[in-house]
């Protein structure tokens, strides 16, 4: 919370993680990040089948109550359990074959006693049971929890968001991202003048006096932060995507006196999937359908259920980040959270250490849409652009383990670090191709950073090992010296991890030419003794003469 602030600007989802406080300076851990934060034994030996979430919320009390069962395939023999659940909220019992089984609180982490025998191969499940006030985001997105707002009219207006400190901030779960589960419910009851708005497709609707229940189906693997309600005074609109795997729809949720606002608005939804198609690969989640859904916090990358609150402005609140005018072409909200459906919720990252996969690659979406739609040239100068709130005090892979990620340079940095990569495969088709194999490779994947680095590695065909070292694991950008003297050039690398010898593309009087540094001096003989030098400026590189 100390450091990075021009980077706050740069996505909802850092913004929230930050006051969580994630992307500090913390170094010292304790044994609740490690519970936390690591595949303890009592989670490894249990893989994550279905989830029934079923919880009522009473917005007069900030109030919840209710239960998730847990469905699970036994992987090795153990019978002790680690669920998540966090203060304030407890936990009331947890039954298995309707015989209650004895729990041992260890703060935010409770270990559940199992009677019976567990059978390698074999599913069972649990129920836990839970309630209370939960945490409070009191600046959601910046930090986690319900938000309990009131729309204009005086209508309740409720959501959650989570990233970084866990969806067990408001629900029982297996909080670590390493084990989605495979599909899931979300059953919300909430007071019947008002809707909520969950994951997945809406089932049904029960109401049952002063309350109503909306029950939510998800078709699809979905990491823990990506569950979310969304309760208002709602009205629906949609429309029908002609998309790469046929019909898509697109829904929308929106406070009623916004309807009109948000048809016009909304226009950047579709334009955004066609660009994302085309550079991505299909939308991963048909089978649920993709909505976006009006909440009184900027916006979040929820699974199918993408969250918007930039008050239907263009840009980031109204500002482009770029400084370059190309900001101010889409709403960077819808177009930045709907990236993350391919980096986040299609390939998650297994460790948020690693959470640069989600983060860099959707930065670097929002220039690939601006290519998509206004060329190459535009998408080019807005990526540059970011590069003012670039801080490089810390690298961008944080430690593993203990829930913590790394520098918010993530962003920025990393989307410039993905702009320079495209510069070395100096193919935009076959860039396209890597982009979207990518998301064929790992598709409804946890991944760690080697299999991403890999996989560029083969795709692209050059051992990327020291630029990702250098990049990601490194906080110093490489820089460039060189001197023109008597018709000669000399140039090396320095700032640079060893054996660090990217390639760089230069113009010398206008033409283009390839070089090949590394940290021993070269040189090349220049034919005109006044010679013009430049550097082609989409690699992210400083320069020293």
């Amino acid at each position: 919370m100390k450091k990075i602030l021009l980077i706050l600007f740069l996505s909802l989802s850092f913004f929230s993680c930050k006051a969580q406080g994630l992307m500090t300076e913390k170094n010292n851990f304790t044994r609740q990040d490690t519970l936390r934060g690591s595949i303890t034994l009592e989670r490894i030996w249990w893989d994550l089948t279905y989830y029934h979430l079923d919880v009522k919320v009473n917005p007069d009390k900030k109030f919840i109550s209710g239960k998730n069962t847990i469905k699970y395939k036994v992987l090795s023999v153990h019978n002790t359990m680690q669920i998540d659940l966090q203060a304030p909220l407890k936990i009331t019992k947890v039954t298995q074959d309707e015989k209650e089984l004895e729990v041992i609180h260890d703060g935010n982490a409770h270990f559940v006693k199992l009677l019976k025998k567990q059978i390698i191969g074999k599913t069972d499940s649990i129920i836990v049971h839970y309630k209370g006030n939960p945490k409070e985001a009191i600046r959601a997105p910046w930090d986690g929890g319900f938000s309990w707002r009131k729309d204009k009219n005086g209508n309740h207006f409720v959501a959650t968001s989570c990233q970084g400190l866990g969806a067990s901030v408001w629900w029982p779960c297996k909080d670590h991202m390493y084990d989605e589960v495979e599909n899931m419910r979300i059953s919300v009851t909430v007071p019947s003048n008002l809707m909520d708005v969950s994951n997945g497709r809406l089932e049904s609707v029960k109401k049952h006096g002063e309350y109503t229940t909306y029950n939510w189906y998800v078709d699809n693997p979905i990491n823990n932060y990506g569950v979310n309600v969304n309760i208002g005074d709602y009205t629906h609109f949609s429309e029908v995507f002609d998309g790469e795997k046929g019909d898509l729809d697109m829904d929308y949720y929106v406070l009623k006196y916004n309807l009109e606002k948000a048809k016009k608005h909304f226009k950047d939804a579709p334009k955004m999937m066609k660009a994302f198609e085309h550079w991505f690969g299909p939308y991963p989640f048909y089978e649920d359908g993709f909505k976006l859904v009006e909440v009184p916090y900027l916006g979040m990358e929820h699974q199918s259920s993408v969250t918007y609150g930039n008050q239907y402005k263009q840009g980031y609140l109204g500002r482009d980040l770029s400084g370059t005018g190309w900001g101010l072409k889409f709403d960077f909200i819808i177009i930045h959270e709907a990236g993350h459906e391919w980096f986040a919720n299609n390939i998650t990252n297994k460790d948020i250490a690693d959470m640069w996969i989600h983060e860099s690659f959707t930065n670097y979406s929002e220039s690939l849409f601006i290519d998509y739609y206004y060329g190459k040239k535009a998408a080019s100068e807005y990526v540059i652009g970011l590069r003012n709130s670039i801080s490089n005090k810390a690298p961008i892979i944080g430690k593993y383990n203990v829930n913590k990620e790394g520098s918010g340079d993530m962003y920025n940095k990393g989307g410039n670090m993905l702009h320079t990569l495209r510069q070395l495969v100096n193919n935009d088709e076959k860039w396209r191709s890597i982009l979207r194999k990518m998301n064929k490779v790992f598709y409804h994947q946890t991944v760690t950073t080697k299999q991403i680095e890999n996989f560029l590695s083969k795709e692209i065909g050059i051992n990327l090992e020291t630029f990702f070292d250098q990049y990601l694991r490194n906080k110093k950008i490489p820089t460039l010296t060189y001197k023109i003297k008597n018709n000669t050039l000399t140039y090396n690398w320095i700032n640079v991890v060893d054996n660090f010898n990217m390639p760089l593309k230069v113009y010398l009087n206008d033409k283009e030419k390839w070089i090949y540094p590394s940290t021993e001096k070269q040189e090349i003989i220049l034919k005109d003794r006044e010679t013009d030098f430049k550097i082609d400026s989409n690699f992210y590189i400083s320069v020293k003469k």
